[in-house]
């Protein structure tokens, strides 16, 4: 550029620089966080893959008084300690249910213990020389081999690893979040729908959206020491119930219900509140007739991000008792259950390897779920999405 013209900036070749490279800086924070989740995503998938088969011994069972009193005597010695105590202590169960199988023997594939099964995946085990010897026999015999891992997607957790499962925290998560949204949902939008439609602009309106933004903003371990005073202390409501998991997730996801479903009825042109005014209908026909349908797509996102959100929540469950040991699947909302989060949490703080990779495939149902809910959120967004 000519520095004789009258119109050269000095400043203009910095500021085209500076601009090069905030865009180069966007770019690039970009890509890191791209490689940091591809890492995680990668790293969830290989640690939780090897979840998706269990090892399984074929052992020949005896069904006999014996078994039924012991179920140690249901198969050869050597065995025991290659085999999960957890499917031996189903033979005296399968009797009970099937009773023509007394005084037989069956050949049957049983499932292997976790230090096997870890074994057979080639990952740290301990089995001591004995025991090795009885297994490298098994595996050169064909009596050893990997099957798909029913056992994880239709059991609850268990304290034998080879036998935990994600159902039980499954259905306590969808359980706990229809109370949550049961109560959250019609609450969050009334209120919104007060603040931005007819409430008046005075100090009670002024102090509702400031505590709403606060309440938005606090950590969410206080939410769990709120929902254990009132909901358990002063109603007296059953602990580590969905029930209670889900009143206090409720009181979590309001502020973030009321301020998306605000903005949502926000981006409703004025014009058609006026042409409804002109029309001659009331102002609550205008709400409900004409602001809300068209604010609906808006606002289910944002109540659908709401519930996406509280469903990752660990801190606030703890509290409430949802972190116990819940081996059967709930029924209704008042029996004790337990969420994904917190089985995830729990199962992270065990000792033993077959958690670990229990662990990752649990992240990888928690995460589908998440992103299915977003896509809904999307899908709706975009199937209701009125353009004026």
């Amino acid at each position: 550029m000519d520095k004789n013209n009258i119109f050269y900036d000095p400043s203009l070749k910095r500021r085209h620089l500076k601009s090069k490279l905030f865009k180069y800086f966007t770019l690039f924070s970009l890509v890191v966080s791209l490689v940091f989740l591809a890492i995680f995503l990668l790293d969830m998938v290989l640690k939780g893959s090897s979840a998706v088969q269990q090892t399984y011994i074929q052992v020949e069972v005896s069904y006999n008084q014996e078994s039924i009193d012991s179920y140690r005597d249901a198969v050869a010695k050597k065995y025991l300690n290659l085999l999960s105590r957890a499917a031996l202590r189903e033979i005296p169960n399968q009797i009970q249910k099937n009773p023509s199988l007394m005084g037989t023997k069956q050949v049957l594939w049983m499932l292997a213990d976790d230090q096997v099964d870890m074994y057979m995946k080639e990952y740290y085990y301990k089995i001591d020389e004995k025991d090795m010897k009885t297994l490298e026999e098994l595996v050169k015999n064909g009596m050893v081999d990997k099957k798909f891992n029913t056992i994880f997607f239709t059991h609850g957790d268990s304290k034998s690893p080879e036998y935990s499962g994600i159902l039980s925290a499954f259905i306590g998560t969808i359980l706990t979040l229809a109370v949550t949204m049961l109560v959250a949902f019609p609450i969050g939008v009334a209120t919104a729908v007060y603040l931005e439609e007819f409430s008046k602009q005075n100090w009670w309106s002024e102090f509702l959206e400031i505590n709403i933004n606060n309440l938005a903003a606090i950590p969410s371990i206080l939410f769990g020491l709120l929902g254990l005073a009132i909901y358990i202390n002063v109603l007296g409501l059953p602990r580590s119930s969905a029930l209670v998991g889900g009143l206090t997730l409720a009181l979590m996801t309001l502020p973030i219900i009321v301020v998306s479903s605000r903005a949502a009825l926000r981006s409703v042109p004025a014009s058609i509140r006026q042409a409804g005014y002109a029309l001659g209908l009331t102002k609550v026909q205008v709400v409900k007739d004409h602001v809300i349908p068209l604010a609906f797509p808006g606002i289910m996102t944002g109540n659908i991000i709401g519930l996406a959100h509280a469903m990752g929540e660990t801190a606030p469950l703890i509290i409430v008792g949802m972190i116990a040991f819940i081996p059967d699947s709930p029924t209704s909302v008042m029996e004790a259950a337990t969420v994904m989060p917190a089985q995830l949490f729990t199962w992270a703080g065990m000792p033993e390897r077959a958690y670990i990779e229990r662990t990752a495939a649990g992240i990888l149902v928690l995460l589908s779920l998440l992103i299915s809910l977003n896509s809904l959120a999307v899908y709706l967004r975009k199937k209701f999405e009125v353009k004026w």
